[in-house]
């Protein structure tokens, strides 16, 4: 498995953010309509894991497969997108706009959005066959999900927001650690486990995941949950967007971007001072 070491990975990062920014619409919404759907099947799958089996480490370890496939299909998740796009920003890379990093987030959340919700109103179906039953036991216990992580967070106010919040920096902190551990290798077995790990900690933590939240609020809702769509906004998604932004950003793109491509780059600068200086 080809080890790519950080100073090249970084750059790798730099790289794909600015590739990102100059995605047509078209493509921008297609791969991010595909990323929503496929991360909401594999949320589905973990539920369905956890419920029948009764473990929820269970379903925890098998849920990255959705990540894996589309990643290696090329698909963008907002969570992504928000770690490594404003890298090409901070780099200052031709043609690099503040109004471009905003669009292409705002065309990856739309995408996600979509895909994630046709997914939600199929599965809806199936657990109700097609809303003429009851939800089965895996449609109320994401019904239950819905209203744990919307009024159960409101039921501790300002403490309940800054949980959240909380729980939202540590998700991306390990989604985006998945997304660049993915650029370590040159094989699909080596990307396959570096992505694996950080992304089955997040899920069996509990943590807030924007585009997983995509899927169960809105499902839940449809599946007799008992919160309100401002419920979700509000205590859900807003803040979870907040903190995977800030866990993204801060710990996995600036982190890496200040250690390993600055120190590059002085490490140029200097070996240039000196051949001069030769």
């Amino acid at each position: 498995m080809a080890y790519v070491v950080p100073t090249e990975f970084v750059t790798k990062m730099i790289d794909a953010g600015e590739a990102k920014v100059f995605m047509s619409t078209r493509d921008t919404l297609i791969r991010a309509f595909m990323a929503g759907a496929i991360l909401a099947l594999a949320a589905a799958f973990a539920i369905t894991i956890n419920v029948q089996t009764g473990q929820p480490l269970a379903g925890a370890i098998l849920f990255p497969v959705g990540f894996c496939l589309l990643y290696l299909m090329g698909f963008d998740l907002l969570t992504g997108v928000m770690t490594l796009v404003p890298l090409a920003l901070i780099d200052k890379r031709p043609g690099v706009t503040l109004s471009g990093v905003l669009r292409n987030w705002g065309l990856v959340f739309t995408g996600n959005f979509a895909g994630a919700f046709l997914v939600a109103v199929m599965m809806a179906i199936t657990f109700t066959y097609g809303f003429t039953e009851a939800p089965n036991e895996i449609g109320q216990k994401i019904g239950t999900i819905g209203e744990g992580r919307t009024v159960g967070y409101a039921a501790h106010g300002a403490a309940g927001m800054l949980t959240l919040f909380i729980r939202g920096v540590l998700c991306n902190w390990m989604v985006s650690t998945g997304v660049v551990g993915a650029m370590m290798s040159t094989s699909v077995s080596g990307k396959v486990i570096a992505m694996w790990m950080p992304i089955m900690l997040f899920f069996y933590m509990g943590f807030e995941h924007s585009i997983v939240n995509m899927y169960l609020f809105p499902s839940g809702l449809m599946l007799g949950g008992q919160f309100t769509i401002m419920d979700y906004v509000i205590w859900n998604e807003i803040p979870t967007i907040a903190g995977n932004l800030v866990g993204g950003l801060a710990f996995v793109g600036l982190a890496l971007y200040a250690t390993h491509s600055q120190a590059s780059k002085r490490s140029a600068a200097g070996s240039g001072k000196l051949a001069a200086a030769e």
